[in-house]
C-alpha cells in the first residue's frame, strides 16, 4: 500500500519548535522528491520545502528560510521539517508528499501522493 505518514504536529507558543515527519512506505524512493506543504484556513496550498533524493538538493520558500531545516535520514526512511522560531502566520495543516517528475522543486501540480495532513498552531 502506498502511503504517506506524518506525525509532529501540535500546539507551540510563538518562538517555539517542533519537527514534522514522514515516512513513505510502499515506494521506491530513487530519484523522487519530498515535498512539505502548508494551507492555512482561506488561503492556498503553498510549498515550503523540498528535497530531492538524488542530489539531496533542497529548496525552502521566503517565508521559512532560516527557520526550517528539511532533511532526511536514510535508514529510518523518513523524511523530517524541523520549524524553529515558530510565529503565528505558521499555523496550517501540514502536508508532505512525493513525486517522482524530474524538476518538480516545490510545484503543487507535480506531487502525485499526499499524506493526511498534521495540524500546526502557533498561538499564545
Amino acid at each position: 500500500q502506498l502511503q504517506l505518514v506524518e506525525s509532529g504536529g501540535g500546539l507551540v507558543q510563538p518562538g517555539g519548535s517542533l519537527r514534522l515527519s514522514c515516512a513513505p512506505s510502499g515506494f521506491t524512493l530513487g530519484s523522487a522528491t519530498i515535498g512539505w506543504f502548508r494551507q492555512a484556513p482561506g488561503k492556498e496550498r503553498e510549498g515550503i520545502s523540498c528535497i530531492n533524493f538524488s542530489d539531496d538538493s533542497t529548496y525552502y520558500a521566503d517565508s521559512v528560510k532560516g527557520r526550517f531545516t528539511i532533511s532526511r535520514d536514510n535508514a529510518k526512511n523518513t523524511v523530517y521539517l524541523q520549524m524553529n522560531s515558530l510565529k503565528p502566520e505558521d499555523t496550517a495543516v501540514y502536508y508532505c508528499a512525493i513525486t517522482w517528475r524530474a524538476g518538480s522543486v516545490c510545484l503543487i501540480h507535480r506531487y502525485d501522493y499526499w499524506g493526511q495532513g498534521a495540524q500546526v498552531s502557533v498561538s499564545s
